[in-house]
């Protein structure tokens, strides 16, 4: 890849502002390619153990993803609205507002998810913007 010849500084600002559109656009299809590969991977490890157990599969489809880009930043949020995700993923020792007495072991799915997806993301990321300059 060259970087061009420029006898002009404003040429070069403008492909350098050409190269950060692109890139930022490259940057944002890759962030959403990863957050929806990252809900399914947290809905196959909701499948059962060392996961959660499937009951009705409202749970498990209740995960979605979002992305947002403010600028230059790009932000992907991957997360459910079901009330007994925390308590599912972090297990839950003590008496609820019912006053029921709980003794519920954590069965991760999401953690295991995205620290093997952590560096993935990076990769992917990065080749979509050297793809795009």
């Amino acid at each position: 890849m060259s970087g061009g010849s420029f006898r002009h500084p404003g040429e070069l600002a403008r492909a350098l502002d050409r190269g950060a559109v692109a890139a930022l656009a490259a940057a944002e299809t890759a962030m959403r390619h990863s957050a929806k590969a990252l809900v399914v991977e947290v809905q196959r490890n909701a499948s059962g153990r060392p996961g959660p157990r499937v009951v009705t599969g409202r749970y498990r489809t209740s995960w979605q993803s979002e992305v947002h880009r403010a600028g230059p930043v790009v932000v992907a949020e991957v997360g459910t609205s079901a009330p007994q995700g925390r308590r599912l993923e972090f297990g839950f020792v003590g008496v609820d507002s019912l006053g029921r007495h709980y003794n519920q072991p954590p069965f991760p799915h999401l953690g295991p998810a995205v620290q093997g997806f952590g560096p993935r993301l990076v990769q992917d990321l990065g080749r979509a913007v050297v793809e795009a300059l």
